[in-house]
């Protein structure tokens, strides 16, 4: 597996970092229409066709750039022909895609949706049909779902909080501020649940101070700045640090900030280690990110796709080790469960290194310098 692999990854990241580059929140053939999904004939690899269904593009370039192709060369090495389609937000049509993969009788489903409702209507189609489903990156709660392949994302909420403390330390009770992801997202909330893992008791000894805790709709990251601006406004600017879950809400409070002069004094955490990300660390606008090494979450959906196709579930138990609590139907969903990391201007390299992000991406302009001083290369 892994030479073919890695022969298939070298191109397809390749083409997917481009699409960041030149824009890869935007639908750029990557997501075929809905009819396409209908009409493609279920065959095509040794062991037969794997449908997969991504959330969307707009609020982050995670889904084009790197699990399409990443997912595409795994599922490959696996013997399958992959079919991947994105739904570009847009409910209906990630259930009309859905419905076409299960008209084809599909060997496995995997699907990430953005509202775990679809997913679990969905997953409840694909049982009567006899179709295992994988929910990816994203659990369908309430759903029927064989298995979960995903992060630790308590573990990402608790990562990016310690940082935020640990760059506030010395500072006499901070004020800060909580910009939450979709509140329909579960990862989003468990990321929450990591942040007030860490915050709270700081919050309750006085040590630190809560000015707001806010979800942002979609993870929409306009929307994100200007709920920041009202809060940050709101305080009379006497915002000392921000916990921002990922990198595009992050972004979003770091034009706040710029704006008012803030930019590289107030901590803002981020996650997914995206390249403007990761050049804002670079810069010093932005204090933390989390890598999260997609590949692994990939692969790993892949050898639980061939376990289900074969109807072995010994092998599939094998690989998903943990558990995923679902309180909507009280049961535990077997996981995969990878560890993130922390990235900070420190091991910026750790990314670039891996592949995720090239050097050139961020190592422009301004940045070259900075690049050379953490060797990036």
């Amino acid at each position: 597996m892994r030479s073919r692999t890695l022969t298939l990854l070298a191109a397809t990241v390749s083409a997917g970092l481009v699409l960041t580059a030149c824009g890869a929140n935007s639908n750029s053939g990557g997501s075929a229409n809905s009819s396409s999904a209908a009409s493609a004939p279920a065959g095509g690899g040794a062991n037969g066709k794997v449908g997969v269904i991504l959330p969307e593009t707009a609020t982050s370039a995670r889904w084009e750039a790197f699990d399409k192709p990443m997912l595409q060369a795994a599922l490959s090495a696996q013997g399958f022909s992959a079919d991947i389609q994105n739904a570009q937000g847009d409910n209906q049509k990630f259930s009309t895609l859905a419905d076409g993969f299960i008209s084809q009788g599909v060997k496995v489903l995997v699907i990430a949706p953005s509202d775990p409702a679809v997913g679990a209507a969905i997953e409840a189609k694909a049982k009567t049909a006899g179709i295992p489903v994988i929910d990816y990156d994203r659990p369908s709660l309430g759903g029927s779902a064989d298995y979960y392949v995903s992060f630790d994302n308590e573990k990402v909420g608790e990562l990016q909080a310690q940082g935020l403390v640990d760059a506030l330390k010395g500072k006499p009770k901070p004020a800060i501020v909580q910009i939450e992801g979709a509140p329909t997202d579960n990862n989003a909330t468990l990321f929450g649940d990591g942040h007030d893992k860490i915050l709270k008791p700081l919050y309750a000894s006085g040590a630190m101070t809560l000015v707001r805790k806010q979800a942002i709709n979609d993870w929409d990251a306009a929307l994100g700045g200007t709920t920041f601006e009202q809060i940050f406004t709101g305080a009379g600017g006497k915002i000392d640090g921000v916990v921002a879950a990922n990198d595009e809400l992050a972004g979003a409070v770091i034009t706040v900030l710029k704006k008012n002069g803030l930019n590289g004094k107030v901590p803002v955490t981020g996650q997914d280690s995206t390249a403007a990300g990761l050049q804002a660390i670079l810069r010093g606008d932005q204090t933390l990110t989390i890598f999260k090494p997609i590949k692994e979450e990939a692969e790993n959906t892949a050898k639980l796709a061939a376990a289900l196709a074969k109807n072995d579930t010994a092998a599939a138990d094998k690989i998903a080790t943990g558990t995923l609590h679902d309180p909507k139907n009280n049961r535990d969903l077997k996981s995969v469960l990878l560890t993130p990391q922390l990235i900070t201007i420190n091991n910026v390299k750790d990314v670039v290194s891996q592949g995720y992000v090239k050097a050139s991406e961020i190592c422009t302009g301004d940045l070259a310098a900075k690049c050379t001083q953490y060797g990036i290369s």
